[in-house]
């Protein structure tokens, strides 16, 4: 990349800058790429779309907006017309991991690369606040939690008086949210390890605040080993102006802030499930405080909301606490009162398919988690019941799920395996819990999987137990996305439960 380039996009910091005549070539027509090239074309910009085909509609809209598209046909070769476009800038999509094809010619070609969370940042001043500002940003990443934990922060901050929203990896996209003409006080956004990775370090983007929530392996296959996972979760604290929230019960989180770059006066702030410490969120006799965000800390407590508050809407597994803890330590350093932030958790809403009660008959409760894609969530989700039959499986990208089975084999009365990588479960169950019933459901007739595995699950539990969906998996061998399978089990449930 010639210096004049180089100079030409290190000044694109402002919506308002001069970006007319860039050539861009975007990775990817999903959500996040089809919003990328909206925002590109809308900022003068030529833009050349790259997927696997991609959705027909989006396809269309491209068209009509402006944007060429090209279908990448081979996915171990970059398509002709890349060369012939003289990209100065690639913007990828969070769905390429770094080893694709389309990056290995990027950086043939000497670009630059950016995500959609650096463009966001950059272009972030389109519409200000009333105080003439742009929306803070809080953002919002680990393993697991995260879309539950960043509803939670921006639900607290509208009881708190903030037009907020959330944004990112929770469906909506970020640039979606900074051109909403109403603007925002302050944007809450969920970031996967995918965004992050892509995100520059170094304190170029400077949230308010910002957690990890945790670490546990998963997306090894996109990200080549644990480290570059790790790495890549640790971003989120890079630039932090105010408050890095981490977990109290996870090492490697206090170990991310402890090296991050931060931001002057940026302040470590714990979440746990015990008695906090001084800067620290937790626990007391039934009641969560803040240790945290007050002058008296050392020798005094705010009142935030009682375990009864969480167990009226749904949140008091261990897990879903943990969530609200860190969701408020967000929104304290926002300046939500604690009054406001008990309001919010008292009118809040689990999302579905978030350990999700979907039926119950004959003693047995059915509960949909088909969001625990990994093992780190499927734990959370298992230790919550004390006798389970467990329906498991589905693409375990590269996760070992043996200490996750050995971890359980006493609380569980069966298993049902599903999906592509029922072998390598049903060797964790042979090795670590012999005596744990186990049925697979024939993954052929992929609308049967879950009315087989119902029924199956049926067949086996008794009063007492809980049926339980926490795949531990990805979906996409057998279903559309964790939803659609999520989706399938409820319907199934009702079909079952009906007289």
């Amino acid at each position: 990349m010639d210096s004049a380039l180089s100079e030409r996009l290190e000044s694109l910091t402002s919506w308002r800058a001069d970006w007319r005549g860039l050539r861009v070539v975007v990775f990817g027509l999903g959500v996040t790429g089809f919003s990328v090239a909206d925002t590109l074309v809308e900022l003068g910009t030529d833009v050349l779309v790259v997927g696997g085909g991609g959705d027909d509609e989006r396809r269309q809209l491209l068209r009509v907006i402006g944007a060429e598209f090209v279908e990448q046909t081979d996915q171990a070769v970059a398509p002709p017309e890349l060369d012939a476009f003289g990209a100065d800038l690639v913007v990828a999509s969070p769905g390429y991991p770094p080893h694709h094809a389309l990056h290995a010619w990027a950086r043939e070609a000497g670009l630059p690369v950016w995500g959609d969370i650096e463009l966001a940042w950059r272009l972030r001043d389109k519409v200000v606040s009333e105080s003439g500002e742009p929306a803070a940003w809080i953002l919002v990443t680990g393993t697991n939690g995260k879309t539950t934990t960043t509803q939670l922060a921006a639900t607290m901050l509208v009881a708190g008086g903030l037009r907020a929203a959330p944004a990112g990896n929770i469906g909506v996209p970020v640039l979606d949210a900074i051109r909403d003409p109403a603007g925002f006080d302050a944007l809450v956004i969920e970031l996967s390890s995918h965004q992050l990775h892509w995100m520059p370090g170094g304190g170029a983007i400077a949230p308010l605040a910002a957690v990890c929530l945790n670490l546990a392996d998963d997306h090894l296959e996109w990200h080549g080993s644990r480290r570059a996972y790790r790495d890549a979760k640790a971003k989120v604290y890079d630039g932090v102006q105010l408050a890095c929230v981490y977990n109290l019960a996870d090492e490697a989180t206090r170990e991310m802030v402890e090296e991050a770059e931060v931001q002057e006066g940026a302040r470590a702030i714990g979440f746990g499930l015990g008695i906090p410490g001084p800067s620290d969120l937790g626990l007391v006799e039934g009641i969560l405080v803040d240790r945290a965000f007050l002058d008296e800390r050392h020798h005094s407590a705010l009142e935030l909301a009682t375990m009864d508050d969480l167990r009226a809407a749904g949140l008091d597994s261990p897990h879903m606490t943990a969530n609200v803890l860190a969701a408020a330590a967000l929104a304290r350093a926002a300046g939500v009162a604690p009054v406001d932030i008990r309001g919010a958790i008292r009118g809040f809403e689990v999302a579905a398919h978030r350990n999700q009660r979907v039926g119950e008959g004959d003693g047995i409760v059915w509960v949909d988690d088909s969001k625990a894609t990994n093992a780190h969530a499927a734990q959370a989700s298992l230790a919550a019941y004390p006798s389970v039959v467990w329906i498991v499986g589905g693409l375990l990208k590269g996760v070992d799920p043996e200490p996750l089975v050995r971890r359980h084999a006493e609380r569980l009365r069966a298993a049902v395996l599903i999906g592509a990588d029922r072998a390598v479960l049903r060797e964790a169950f042979a090795r670590h819990a012999p005596g744990v019933a186990v049925v697979e459901v024939d993954p052929t007739d992929t609308e049967q999987v879950m009315p087989s595995a119902v029924r199956a699950a049926a067949s086996l539990a008794q009063a007492g137990d809980a049926v339980l969906l926490a795949p531990a998996a990805a979906s996409f061998d057998q279903f559309d996305d964790y939803a659609d399978r999520g989706d399938r089990f409820a319907r199934a449930v009702r079909e079952l439960l009906e007289p």
